[in-house]
């Protein structure tokens, strides 16, 4: 019997190391078990990997654009190898360097296997051996993993998910995602980049169903316009072998229809991570594959919490490492420090997307009088000299106080910009608020200010707005 903790977490990805952290500063004394690579699945087979790609990809899509500006470059080729050993070299970095934030921190790393006996111990298994160590309190953290229908063919080579994907520099000149969610569109735009042909297949009526209406047509324009397929309203029906390639079935709109692949990525979303995890006594409250909490995270079971993608909701990485921030204050009798309710999204396609707070229908679904402004970037002076695809930024107020709502960013550097949002609708500012800050020019950030004064009738755009309503 090892020594006693006040807190074990579950899983190192970033809620749960996070958490960890949080926990030693706040004086607990903290252990966390991880099965596999320290920094969970976002930095070892989810965002980090694939943006170091997408950062590739994107480059070498941006160089077709040389001549234009003057430059010249010829037989540019790219190495996918040397693609994935660059993203090899960047998640180690970035894993070593929460490696030693934990070891700075003081917190005991475990390796091996968890599972729950009862709300005071845990075991952890390891090759042939296995411990038992007690603790106060439990944060589980383990994260999803992705879901694989019962489909036949789905277990052929060259069938894949994000996981495999992700590890292996094989490049497929042609590849079939079925999935048009955001793991699916990423992947589709390093894929289209490159020059690969690209095909998505969607059961809903759009991609990215879960965004904005309108943020989902732009997407799926601009992809269109690259060469990629987009079959809407559409199941895949089975794989089989066709030589070296693969023979997918699926029907559109109620015809059965054929496809020639080398690949097909399967992406249509992932399930909590909870195998092994408890011992079968245990009644612990699932909604569906997910842990039940309650708004401290804490599950039917006292003392037993659960963060991230393991639980309902919002399944990105820093609405994890906000949770376990939240969940371990609560442990600790601590004030919460950070609104888990305002969370950025972003999808790091060409333009990027960034979203955060209500959209125009829920903010009119809940009763607010909303007033919108969208502005469009192709009259922002550093969109026209980067030569960047044509975006917008839309915000939503509350007609009645002015107060921000919301706002949807289809746009370079979207991913960046938000945060200022994000900001404004924690700390409850009014659109005088937002524009009274002088913005830096030329920037993307400027159009910030021209889409905030537009609301007031004082912008001064390049070019008119017509979509304000």
């Amino acid at each position: 019997m090892s020594d006693k903790y006040d807190l074990v977490v579950i899983g190192s990805g970033p809620g749960g190391y996070v958490a960890a952290i949080k926990a030693v500063q706040l004086g607990m004394k903290t252990a966390i078990v991880e099965s596999r690579e320290i920094g969970g699945t976002c930095l070892n087979r989810g965002c980090i990997p694939t943006k170091s790609l997408m950062y590739s990809a994107h480059l070498y899509q941006e160089a077709g654009k040389f001549e234009t500006l003057g430059l010249a470059f010829t037989n540019l080729t790219f190495d996918f190898h040397k693609m994935h050993e660059r993203k090899d070299e960047v998640v180690n970095k970035v894993r070593n360097g929460v490696i030693s934030l934990l070891s700075a921190n003081e917190v005991t790393v475990i390796d091996g296997h968890a599972t729950i006996i009862n709300p005071k111990t845990v075991r952890i298994d390891k090759d042939n051996s296995s411990q038992e160590i007690i603790t106060d309190k439990i944060l589980i953290a383990t994260g999803s993993k992705p879901s694989i229908p019962p489909i036949d063919g789905l277990g052929l080579k060259h069938v894949f998910t994000s996981d495999e994907l992700l590890t292996s520099d094989r490049f497929y000149e042609k590849l079939v995602i079925i999935g048009g969610g955001v793991i699916g569109v990423e992947i589709a735009t390093i894929y289209q980049a490159l020059g690969a042909t690209v095909e998505i297949i969607e059961v809903m009526d759009r991609i990215l169903p879960a965004m904005d209406r309108e943020v989902s047509q732009t997407v799926s324009m601009s992809l269109k316009k690259k060469g990629v397929k987009i079959h809407t309203k559409s199941r895949l029906l089975g794989i089989t072998m066709d030589g070296e390639n693969l023979n997918l079935q699926y029907s559109e709109n109620g015809t059965t229809k054929t496809c020639i692949t080398e690949g097909v990525l399967v992406a249509i979303g992932r399930k909590a991570n909870v195998e092994g995890l408890f011992v079968d006594d245990i009644p612990i409250e699932m909604n569906g594959s997910h842990i039940q909490v309650n708004q401290n995270f804490e599950s039917n079971i006292p003392g037993v919490y659960a963060i991230g993608d393991v639980i309902k909701g919002t399944q990105l990485a820093h609405a994890a490492s906000a949770q376990g921030i939240a969940a371990v204050e609560h442990i600790c009798n601590v004030s919460r420090s950070i609104r888990v309710d305002v969370i950025p999204a972003c999808i790091y396609t060409s333009p990027e997307i960034a979203v955060v707070g209500m959209t125009e229908d829920e903010a009119k679904s809940k009763g607010y009088q909303v007033n919108i402004s969208k502005y469009p970037m192709l009259g922002n002076c550093k969109t026209i000299i980067s030569m960047d695809e044509r975006g917008y930024i839309k915000v939503i107020t509350d007609a009645l106080t002015e107060h921000i709502l919301g706002a949807q960013l289809v746009c370079a550097r979207a991913t960046d910009m938000i945060g200022e949002f994000a900001s404004a609708i924690v700390n409850n500012l009014k659109v005088k608020d937002l524009a009274s800050v002088i913005r830096p020019h030329p920037t993307y950030n400027e159009a910030v200010t021209e889409v905030l004064d537009d609301i007031n009738g004082m912008a001064i755009h390049l070019m008119p707005n017509k979509n304000k309503h």
